[in-house]
């Protein structure tokens, strides 16, 4: 039997994708509105500042299309912090106007090899490489690219059927097609296998969206995604502070 890679874990992630229930919304009067978005500042301003926890970052973002009109995203030491921050919204007047469309929880992770490859296994967290992948801060981009993926598991083509070493070449090869884009894309990779219905979750941050566009493209030229990668739903945010919330539900 293959042999499986061992994985570090470190802040659990919570994607909550949220449509505004506009015709309810706007048929309130706007000192109304204006109030309900101050106490949804207040609540944003105490996320991003984590003082609901010992560490973890938070932003919201605009959502483009259909699919979604806000993204809370939340990264908290543990499930229990997260569930704490989805009642604590649920409580604002804002919830009432808005619908939960997709949700996505998952836990950053970083594979044992590559971890020990940079001589990170008696205190990982004290390399800065790690600590950045395990704990990350929100970088300060504008835009953001989240989507889910797996690893094929079919009949021909199975991923988990590979020996560990062809799996490492190829996902070497995958990984020097990011460093292309490490100054222009940064990204979070989270695990999900039996967290959520997709194994991985993929954020993209960047000042220039059409990056996304370039960065995924060519990655699915590489062996590992060509032959053994399947992709979910791809959505696309904008990132708006606490003091720019009124101006995106009321301007």
């Amino acid at each position: 039997m293959p042999e499986p890679p061992r994985t570090l874990e470190g802040w659990y992630a919570l994607h909550e994708f949220r449509r505004v229930e506009w015709a309810r919304w706007k048929g309130l009067p706007i000192a109304e509105r204006q109030a309900i978005v101050a106490e949804a500042r207040e609540f944003w301003q105490a996320a991003e500042e984590h003082r609901d926890a010992p560490e973890g970052a938070s932003a919201v973002y605009s959502v483009l299309g259909h699919k979604a009109d806000l993204l809370f995203l939340h990264l908290r030491p543990t499930p229990d912090h997260l569930s704490a921050l989805e009642r604590a919204f649920a409580r604002t007047r804002l919830a009432d106007f808005t619908a939960e469309t997709y949700s996505y929880f998952s836990v950053t992770e970083l594979s044992f090899h590559e971890a020990q490859a940079r001589g990170a296994m008696q205190n990982p967290m004290e390399i800065p490489f790690v600590k950045a992948r395990l704990k990350p801060q929100m970088p300060d981009k504008r835009y953001l690219c989240f989507y889910p993926m797996n690893k094929r598991r079919g009949e021909h083509l199975n991923w988990y059927a590979l020996p560990m070493e062809e799996r490492q070449a190829m996902m070497r090869e995958h990984g020097t097609t990011g460093q292309r884009y490490f100054r222009v894309v940064k990204q979070m990779i989270t695990g999900s296998v039996g967290l959520d219905d997709w194994e991985w979750g993929v954020t993209l941050f960047a000042d220039d969206p059409l990056q996304f566009k370039k960065l995924v493209y060519e990655m699915r030229f590489d062996e590992v995604s060509a032959k053994y990668a399947e992709f979910g739903p791809f959505l696309v945010g904008i990132r708006v502070r606490p003091e720019e919330l009124d101006g995106v539900l009321n301007g």
